[in-house]
């Protein structure tokens, strides 16, 4: 068995990393990951449980394949919970292809920076076991080195989705300014118009009562 460790601190607040989390995949920085799929999603004290498939692609080299088969599309199970709370996010995943001869089981935690709270540290852990064919050490490490490698694309394509949030928030950003810009004119050109409309009404009105006078001399001199 071999066992793989690593920190790792995002210059961001939890909340941006957990958001980031849900939206990791899919991403160009770790293509072998091509989809997910919720099974189940429930709220137990405030706790948000989910359990997801993944669905990657392995590459193996044919010596290994000989030993544990090969398939197409490689299956996980992942189970998160996320304590908005307590700002606590972990993610465990288990392998369910190649079950039989490989076990790799990965946490994930994201937990605020108990040193800046403005950031968010990851503490990542894998065991990696095989066993019942030839060459377990050397497919373990041949694993494990794998794992290491995923594990800064992974990092690169959390940084790569918040950056997307980022600009998600800032043309929402936009878009609501140039809204509210246009809603501002249209009101100011509307309430121009009005007034414009209440100063003819006012000058017409008041035209209208010179006039009344004349009109009452003439009306005198039509009697005579």
């Amino acid at each position: 068995m071999k066992i793989w460790t690593s920190e790792h601190i995002f210059n961001h607040p939890w909340e941006t990393v957990a958001t980031a989390a849900w939206r990791k995949y899919p991403n160009p920085h770790n293509p072998a990951v091509i989809g997910t799929d919720v099974i189940e999603r429930k709220v137990v004290d405030g706790v948000l449980h989910t359990q997801r498939l993944v669905s990657s692609v392995w590459y193996f080299p044919k010596w290994a394949q000989a030993l544990i088969g090969s398939a197409k599309v490689c299956y996980a199970a992942e189970h998160s919970e996320v304590n908005p709370h307590n700002r606590h996010m972990i993610l465990k995943t288990i392998n369910l292809t190649f079950c039989r001869h490989i076990a790799v089981n990965e946490t994930l935690k994201y937990i605020p920076h108990p040193a800046d709270p403005s950031k968010t540290l990851l503490k990542q852990e894998a065991t990696v076991t095989v066993q019942g064919v030839p060459l377990t050490n050397y497919m373990e490490d041949m694993l494990t080195k794998r794992i290491s490698n995923n594990a800064g694309k992974g990092r690169q394509a959390m940084e790569w989705v918040i950056n997307k949030i980022n600009e998600e928030v800032k043309d929402f950003t936009e878009s609501a300014d140039e809204i509210l810009h246009h809603t501002k004119k249209s009101l100011d050109d509307l309430t121009f118009s009005a007034k414009k409309s209440m100063d003819d009404i006012s000058q017409k009105a008041k035209r209208s009562w010179e006039d009344m006078p004349h009109l009452k001399i003439n009306s005198n001199f039509s009697e005579c």
